[in-house]
Order: structure tokens, then C-alpha cells, then sequence
């Protein structure tokens, strides 16, 4: 490898496992119950937020009546959200890996690097998505984190912090992020990590993430592995 790289941190839906736009449908749905018809588009712009910022966001920007915005009621929200999502991630036929990811991450490891996720989602649904998977028990990667199990979520860096403490990594310069999001992005930035890089495989356009300046964008995990 070109680069001193001992932790690379990954996001999960749209990064390294398919979106099928279930999360965008169980946004949808979710404010939906509440009166809300949310177009796709404002729901791609809070992706990669941790899921209770991103529903007090959309309410902020659609709710007439700011009055209903409290705590009790994101939570009710987003409990449909979490429900909604893990019923999905435990029947779909559809949870997989995107291409070349399982891959890329046999190459990490061959160069000693160590590999997590990091999330938006609760650990609720991260649990089900990464038991499926197989990742942490066939030790594909090395550590799991969620928001809700740190202070704050993205674009605050403390989940890649946590992460870089649980592998013993004290350099953020020889930490990498990969993510699909402006947040995953931003994160990285804050983390001061060697490189923050935006892959087109979810949320955001190509022509979308050159607005949020990551320094490489590459268009699959294939690409990642050459980059490095």
C-alpha cells in the first residue's frame, strides 16, 4: 500500500450494503402516519445523519406547527422508523453486499489494516444488518459502532474516535472514511482523518458529492483498493 493506513472506516447502507431506497420508503411511511408527504430528494439530503437528527431536521423544514417537535415525539417516530427497518433487514432477500466490498475488505486486512463501520442507524438495526451479514462473526471487520452509542452523531467525529480507541489507533492520519453522504464527508473532515472519500453507490450523485469536496470520489470499492 501506498499509505499508512491501520484503520479504515466505512458507512453501511449505500457504502458497503445495497440501498434499495428501504430507508428512504421507511422515512416516507414514518411521516407519513404523521401527516407529512416527504419528497425522496429532502430525505437524501439528511442520509447519513443519525436517524432521530435527521426526522427533528425534516420536521424543522415541514411541520407548520413547530409546536409538535418535541422529544417524546421524535422518539415515537422513530421507534415506527426502527421498527419498519428491522422487519425489512430481517425477511428482505435482498440484504447484500455491494460489489466488491467483501473484497476490499480481505484486502485491508492482508495490509494489517483494521476495519469498521460506522452508522446512522441505531444499534437496533445495525445489530440485525451486521448478524445477517456475517461480518463481525466470520471477523470480515473488526468493530461495529452506531450513533446512539456515542454523544453525537455525524458529523460529529466521535463514532471514527470510539473506533480508532477500540483498535488502538492514536494518529487520525493513518485513518481513512469511506461514505456515501455529505455527513460521512464532514465526519471524516472533523475526525482529521488522512482521507475522506465519497463513493457514488448511494445517496448522493457524483455531481452532488464534488460539491462537498471529499478528497477522492470513486464510483466502486474496486476503485478503492487502486486509490490505495
Amino acid at each position: 500500500m501506498k499509505y499508512n493506513i491501520k484503520l479504515a472506516v466505512f458507512d453501511i447502507s449505500g457504502t458497503t450494503v445495497k440501498d434499495n431506497g428501504e430507508i428512504t420508503e421507511a422515512f416516507q411511511n414514518t411521516f407519513q402516519q404523521k401527516g407529512f408527504n416527504i419528497p425522496a430528494e429532502k430525505i437524501a439530503a439528511v442520509m447519513g445523519y443519525k436517524k432521530t437528527d435527521a426526522i427533528r431536521n425534516l420536521l424543522e423544514i415541514f411541520s407548520t406547527d413547530k409546536s409538535v417537535i418535541s422529544e417524546a415525539y421524535i422518539n415515537e417516530m422513530h421507534a415506527n422508523f426502527i421498527a419498519d427497518m428491522i422487519s425489512y433487514y430481517k425477511t428482505t432477500n435482498d440484504l447484500k453486499p455491494l460489489p466488491n466490498v467483501e473484497e476490499t475488505f480481505d484486502f485491508l486486512k492482508k495490509n494489517n489494516v483494521k476495519i469498521g463501520l460506522d452508522t446512522g442507524f441505531f444499534n437496533d438495526i445495525t445489530d440485525v444488518v451486521v448478524e445477517r451479514l456475517g461480518w463481525l462473526k466470520n471477523k470480515m471487520i473488526d468493530f461495529v459502532i452506531s450513533s446512539n452509542q456515542v454523544q453525537e452523531g455525524r458529523p460529529q467525529p466521535y463514532m471514527i474516535q470510539e473506533l480508532m480507541k477500540r483498535a488502538n489507533v492514536s494518529d487520525p492520519k493513518t485513518v481513512i472514511k469511506t461514505g456515501d453522504t455529505e455527513v460521512d464527508i464532514n465526519e471524516g473532515r472533523n475526525a482529521d482523518c488522512l482521507f475522506s472519500i465519497a463513493v457514488t453507490t448511494g445517496a448522493y450523485k457524483r455531481e452532488e458529492l464534488v460539491l462537498r469536496r471529499p478528497d477522492f470520489i470513486i464510483d466502486s470499492m474496486r476503485e478503492l483498493q487502486d486509490l490505495l
